[in-house]
């Protein structure tokens, strides 16, 4: 299938069930597998010119605003990349295990960072960065620790992109660049059943339907790094 527009994308991605961000340098898949300053001669499809119909760039937003069957986030290799609704459960069986947060924390599995985090967004509800920053209590000389644990989480599949969204002086008029808005994943998905169809995979069944679509895409994958891509680690 060619790849010429946002629809042809949104179709090849939901015919894949995942795919990469900014290209595929795994040696996985990706669904633009163009370089970030140029692509091939003849394709309309070129990155930052801010046309959300040939832009991969705009079309990150673009799949969260306009669809419900598509998540997108830091979910692969600590990079950005999508997961379709058919594909969300046999990831979620593999990077939670039908476990919460607290259960994880418990263990030493999660960062006090990515807990608190975790319960900012969960407590407030969708959350820009700013807002996570502000009502987290997070001080500005611990960004480091802040954004290693913002993709933990999404690496593990408790928090997703949402949208963005711009801040607000205080007579409400918008001003500076778009930031990232962050959701729970239980609130992304709660109209459908993807938690509760993770919750009837085991491990070997989800692993196997991931690594067997891999594959099917790009038959030269390796087994290590099909492993990494679905459980994250």
């Amino acid at each position: 299938m060619e790849l010429n527009n946002f629809t042809d994308f949104v179709n090849i991605l939901l015919a894949s069930g995942f795919s990469i961000g900014g290209g595929n340098g795994e040696g996985i898949y990706a669904i633009v597998n163009y370089d970030w300053l140029s692509t091939p001669p003849g394709t309309p499809v070129v990155w930052h010119t801010g046309d959300p119909e040939t832009d991969p760039w705009e079309w990150r937003i673009r799949v969260l605003q306009e669809r419900g069957d598509i998540a997108y986030s830091k979910c692969f290799f600590k990079k950005s990349g999508y997961i379709t609704r058919e594909f969300y459960p046999y990831f979620l069986a593999l990077r939670r295990g039908g476990r919460e947060l607290g259960d994880e924390y418990a263990d030493g599995l999660i960062s006090s960072h990515a807990k608190r985090i975790y319960e900012t967004v969960r407590e407030h509800g969708d959350l820009p960065l700013h807002g996570i920053k502000t009502l987290g209590g997070f001080a500005r000389d611990g960004k480091s620790k802040f954004d290693a644990a913002l993709t933990e989480l999404q690496m593990r599949l408790y928090l997703t992109i949402c949208g963005t969204c711009r801040r607000r002086n205080a007579r409400g008029e918008e001003y500076g660049w778009d930031t990232t808005v962050f959701r729970t994943t239980e609130r992304f998905w709660e109209a459908t059943d993807v938690f509760a169809l993770a919750e009837e995979l085991d491990e070997a069944e989800a692993y196997g339907a991931i690594r067997e679509r891999v594959l099917k895409l790009n038959p030269s994958a390796e087994e290590k790094k099909i492993r990494k891509f679905a459980y994250g680690r």
